[in-house]
């Protein structure tokens, strides 16, 4: 059985992000320091997803529990293909809130940052889409280790938070250009 520490994880998921900037500014010859601010925004959040995703959120004797890999116990895979299905199954109403309550949580910001760094995802089908992707991504990646699960339930809640994000983010600029236009309007008095 492998262990991978989350101090680890996040370590090598922070070198991989820097070296992939670094590669880019080298690249480009220029920083564009409110993209590069909006990137790193998404990093964070991605970061913030991994570690309650891959890493249980109990703790022992103080330390976050590894994400462990066996491969004598990767088969068979612990999928839920059906939603709402797994939903019955939590000890507590406790229990099932806090899960539902996070998995929806964990991607507003995305439904957020999303449509800030890329100016085609302008339309909710298009951030949903691929806050959708996201999601699937990071449940077929739990797929390997065990004690993780991919669950349909968790797919849907992230894909809600996503849904929540964008409608935070297109009030918020809807606000913020009818502020910006009434600013702008020339005085009636002329």
């Amino acid at each position: 059985m492998i262990e991978i520490p989350f101090l680890l994880a996040e370590g090598l998921y922070a070198l991989c992000w820097l070296l992939l900037r670094a590669a880019v500014w080298h690249r480009q010859k220029h920083i564009d320091w409110k993209r590069e601010c909006n990137l790193l925004l998404m990093a964070v959040n991605l970061a913030v997803i991994l570690r309650f995703v891959f890493f249980p959120m109990f703790r022992v004797d103080g330390r976050v529990q590894p994400l462990l890999f066996d491969p004598a116990r990767v088969w068979p895979f612990r999928l839920n293909s059906l939603p709402f299905v797994n939903l019955k199954l939590y000890s507590s109403k406790k229990n099932l809130l806090l899960n539902v309550l996070g998995n929806v949580a964990m991607f507003i910001p995305s439904g957020i940052i999303l449509p800030l760094l890329y100016r085609k995802l302008d339309r909710l089908w298009k951030v949903t889409g691929v806050g959708a992707l996201m999601s699937l991504a990071i449940e077929i990646l739990q797929l390997p280790f065990f004690g993780r699960a991919t669950d349909a339930d968790d797919l849907v809640q992230n894909t809600c938070g996503v849904l929540i994000g964008y409608g935070i983010y297109a009030l918020a600029r809807r606000c913020f250009q009818s502020g910006s236009r009434d600013r702008r309007k020339p005085d009636s008095w002329n």
